[in-house]
This record gives C-alpha cells, structure tokens and sequence, in this order.
C-alpha cells in the first residue's frame, strides 16, 4: 500500500488513548498528503469536539487545538477507511464493529489499542476484511472534561506487529504517517510477546485491585495480596507458554516492579469501572480470556478462578452480546 492511498483515517472511540493518539494525526490534514481524520465519539465529549475541537494537553509538547474533518457518533457517517484505531473499551466493541463493518474495505488497516490478548480474534469475528495488525499503547491519558484530553505519563509509544493472515504486509506507509504526526511507534516481530507481558500486569493487577478495593500501593505492602498477584501472573504465563508466546525469565518479578512505579494511590483503570455500579468493565477482556484459555488449552488456574467468585458476588457481570 503506497503512502498516498492512506487517505481516510478514523479514531474509533476518543477517550484518552484515542483522544491522543487521534489529535496528534488531525496534523496531517494540513500537509501534503491531504489526509482526513475522523472522530467517533459521544455524549457531551461529541459535543464538545464538535464545537471546539480537541484540546491535547501533553507533558512534553504542550497544549494543542485538534479539529477532525468529522466528529459523529455513527460509524455510518464516515466514508471507507483506509486506516482505523480502535480505541474503545471492551464492552463496547462488539457493537462497534457490527457497526463499522461498511467503513471496511480489503485493504483498510485496523489497528486496535485495547490491553488485551484476543483482541484481533474478537475483531475477526465480527470483520473478515482489512489488515488487523496486533498492538497495544503505552500512554499515560484522561478526559480531564468534555473536549479535553490530558496526558502524563507513559512512554506515549505504540508497539505494533504483523497480521498473521497477511505476512507480506510492508508496514513502511503507517510506520511514515506516525513519524510524521509524531506518533512514537515500533514494529515488533514478536508483538504476541509484547501483548502478553503487558496483559500480565494489567490483568493480576487488575483483578486484585478490584477484587479486594485496594489501590496499587495497597497490594504490594500486603503479602496475601501480593502472593494474589503474583499467582494470577504465574497462570496468565503458564497458559502463554502453551499457546508458545516467548517471555523473559524474569517476567513474574518485573509483573511485580512495574507496580512498584506507580503512585501508591493509583487504580488500574478496570478496577475503576468496576466499583461505579451504573458502569460496565472490561472482564471479559481479562477474565474472560485467561478462562476461555485455561479450557480449550485443559490448564488449572485456580487463583483466576477465585477472583472471579469474588468479583461476581460483589457485582454480577453484564451479559456479552
């Protein structure tokens, strides 16, 4: 695919990740290449972005005005794309691409930055058109208030790798566009692994923090939580190890010292939903995969299992589509 056909370019839910990864490429509608960005967004934030674009507040290069060509909430409103991010949460996704599988061509490039490990198996599900290529984001965002998105913290970097089903795929066109939005990205041969190591985190973590109401700091000075951790961490990569996905030897113990980077008062954005009862959370992103895995694969993971008792008692999970 020649640079000039990436063309039409849609941010597929402008929450944080999509809010700054989206403004930074709304840039490139004043260039050479004549791109256009459009937004699918709702509520309030629709409204805001609609009236006054985007404003991205980021640590190192300031404060910037985004204005997409577009901003809607209906993925029937935008043309065929060339290039999607999607960045909406779990729960949200399924209908998402039920909706967007018009916008879809053969060649339109999907690339989704959920935290999860089956994310492409879930895309290709419902779309069996375009290039899925497997990735995930690390940046530090938040809606600070309608029209504004916020970041601190993170690499603010997206590490991205090949769609199985198109092993031929020349990166060198997308790699270009996010160079020239200065969009920090890599291409990785072995993005499974990269995808998986931070699943690891995310999901022990996670489950943990929401289980028991406790923040980061909270788990690693308690030894009963921080054995919790540790043991859903062992399980996520016992069952990486039969699906064969490489990771370091020191995986379990740098699970660990990634916490230890964080604010003692931070919660993992799932344990977040979770305690808002009128909100769904992404557990079946995390729970979810790690049991469907432990069956088809015939694997034991009893902490995992435990958890999810927990979780369910405290707030039963909303039905999947």
């Amino acid at each position: 695919m020649e640079r000039e056909m990436i063309k039409n370019i849609g941010i597929l839910g402008v929450g944080g990740v999509g809010g700054y990864f989206g403004g930074k490429l709304c840039t490139l509608q004043n260039g050479a290449g004549a791109q256009k960005v459009f937004f699918v967004a709702r509520g309030a934030h629709l409204k805001a972005i609609k009236e006054h674009g985007l404003s991205l507040k980021t640590e190192n290069e300031g404060e910037m005005q985004c204005r997409p060509f577009l901003t809607t909430d209906s993925c029937q409103a935008l043309p065929p794309l060339d290039l999607c991010l999607v960045c909406v949460k779990e729960f949200d996704l399924h209908e998402l691409l039920v909706n967007l599988k018009n916008q879809i061509g053969e060649h339109t490039i999907i690339l989704p930055l959920l935290n999860g490990v089956d994310v492409r198996g879930r895309i290709r599900k419902v779309i069996d058109q375009g290039i899925v290529l497997p990735a995930c984001a690390y940046v530090g965002t938040h809606i600070e208030k309608p029209g504004v998105v916020s970041q601190n913290g993170g690499s603010c970097k997206i590490l991205l790798g090949a769609d199985p089903d198109f092993p031929d795929y020349d990166p060198k066109a997308l790699l270009d566009l996010f160079a020239q939005s200065n969009i920090l990205c890599e291409w990785k041969t072995d993005i499974e692994s990269s995808l998986w190591e931070k699943f690891i985190f995310i999901c022990s973590f996670g489950l943990v923090a929401a289980a028991f109401q406790k923040t980061i700091g909270e788990i690693l000075e308690m030894e009963e939580l921080r054995a919790r951790v540790k043991s859903v961490a062992e399980e996520a990569v016992s069952i990486s190890k039969l699906l064969g996905v490489p990771l370091p030897a020191d995986i379990i113990q740098s699970t660990i010292r990634k916490g230890m980077n964080f604010p003692y008062e931070t919660k993992p954005s799932f344990q977040r939903d979770f305690e808002n009862p009128q909100k769904k959370d992404e557990r079946d992103l995390f729970l979810g995969a790690m049991l469907n895995y432990a069956k088809d694969l015939n694997v034991a993971i009893p902490s995992t299992d435990n958890l999810q008792q927990i979780l369910e008692k405290i707030k039963p999970a909303a039905k999947s589509p």
